[in-house]
């Protein structure tokens, strides 16, 4: 069991087929924490007009949440645009659940976040592209996504992210990040806030932008990544999807009997730790 005092992840999209909740839960039982922060677009409601994709794996993930609060686990939902649904209860608790807007989070060392889900700032990056058209384009780029590591898998290659590649790539979309970066960053300085956390983009980031720290948790569809703060107050990025998927591979594999020669577990890595 790996220690934290924070835990924040974003954007699981339980409902949709690509979501990574089997993943999710196996990490979130694997880790303690103080506080356990769900980031936004937990559930996708807006998948529930196209057909949902609601699997045991999502059915587990959400009683894992509901069995940290019970332990003592302070946790805190803040429902993003899939899941705006749930805003209309902020202030209240479900279950020991609380459901907030967006909240400050003061870490051990004293320095204060913003936490919010991200959408808030859609306007200022100005994004062209409609609504529909984007979600079309984001079907397609997934079931990309699933062939390539599909092809990986049995080349015994681990997972691999064709979004995150592209976004770091295509020109366009990286500076559709670096305007939401920035207007994030923005909107902290001018509450006199030390940083913020959110999600949203799907793009896992540590950063310090102009003395403001940046902090974006990624998400569970691509790339399966989470945010913790250590005891004393340092903040990591989890890489957690690839290892997440060898251990459950190797489980798998002894309820069934079956020898789990050369499926050795990955090693838990960050991608950015700042202090």
């Amino acid at each position: 069991m790996s220690k934290y005092n924070s835990v924040w992840v974003s954007d699981v999209h339980l409902g949709l087929r690509d979501s990574q909740a089997d993943c999710l839960n196996d990490f979130l039982q694997r880790v303690e924490c103080r506080n356990l922060y769900i980031v936004g677009d937990l559930i996708d409601f807006w998948q529930a007009r196209r057909g949902w994709s609601w699997t045991i794996a999502h059915s587990r993930l959400m009683q894992t949440v509901l069995a940290r609060a019970m332990e003592g686990t302070r946790v805190v939902y803040i429902p993003g645009n899939h899941d705006e649904i749930a805003r209309d209860f902020q202030g209240l608790d479900f279950g020991g659940i609380r459901i907030e807007r967006e909240c400050i989070h003061e870490s051990p060392d004293g320095r204060r976040f913003l936490v919010l889900h991200g959408d808030e700032f859609d306007g200022a990056v100005q994004c062209r592209v409609p609504s529909w058209l984007g979600d079309f384009a984001y079907d397609v780029l997934l079931a990309a996504n699933r062939w390539v590591n599909h092809a990986r898998r049995r080349m015994g290659f681990g997972y691999w992210s064709l979004a995150n590649f592209l976004k770091t790539r295509i020109r366009e979309a990286a500076t559709h990040i670096e305007r939401f970066e920035n207007a994030a960053v923005h909107e902290a300085r001018s509450r006199d806030l030390d940083g913020i956390i959110c999600g949203h983009i799907h793009k896992a980031e540590i950063c310090e932008i102009d003395g403001t720290l940046y902090c974006n948790d990624g998400d569970w569809v691509e790339s399966g990544t989470a945010l913790v703060e250590h005891t004393d107050g340092r903040l990591e990025l989890i890489e957690a999807l690839d290892e997440q998927r060898v251990l459950l591979r190797e489980g798998r594999r002894r309820v069934t009997g079956q020898p789990a020669g050369g499926l050795e577990p990955a090693p838990q890595h960050s991608r950015d730790t700042l202090g």
